[in-house]
């Protein structure tokens, strides 16, 4: 009989299983991922991207709603909101979809390379639907109570 674990006995069953490590261990990469996608973004692809537009900043695109304490213009986001001024920042959102987009995109092919390697699992095989007579050795239906060819009594 097994004795009963209590709270902390079923947390540490619990968290040594491996499943749960290895979803720790995911987040924990995954982090450490989209920091480095983030950062590929911001400081890698847009400054070009920008420069080719113009020399536009993509983190200096917004809308104000509202002026803060100090009025506009407002030559960057931030003076925008050290003026505590409301703003819709449309850069900070391209540039969010853009690094939504590339970590998709590794995600899909990280999962399409490790399928590659994964052992390709069989369909589980289909019951039978026929038998053989015992008589004359030809398939017939597990239901049949009769073989259709020879006319054989077949045994339940």
């Amino acid at each position: 009989m097994d004795k009963p674990l209590g709270l902390w006995g079923e947390f540490k069953k619990f968290i040594m299983r491996g499943n749960v490590l290895d979803l720790a261990i995911g987040i924990v990469v995954g982090s450490a991922f989209v920091a480095v996608v983030n950062s590929f973004v911001n400081d890698v692809l847009m400054p070009p991207i920008g420069l080719l537009l113009g020399g536009l900043d993509f983190v200096n695109i917004f809308v104000v709603f509202k002026e803060g304490t100090t009025p506009g213009p407002y030559l960057s986001l931030d003076a925008a909101k050290a003026a505590g001024a409301v703003t819709w920042r449309l850069g900070l959102f391209v540039n969010t979809i853009i690094g939504f987009l590339i970590v998709a995109g590794v995600v899909f092919l990280v999962v399409k390379a490790v399928s590659r390697f994964m052992p390709k699992k069989e369909a589980p095989a289909a019951a039978p639907a026929t038998k053989e007579c015992p008589y004359c050795a030809t398939q017939i239906p597990l239901k049949a109570s009769r073989c259709p060819n020879c006319t054989s009594q077949l045994q339940g």
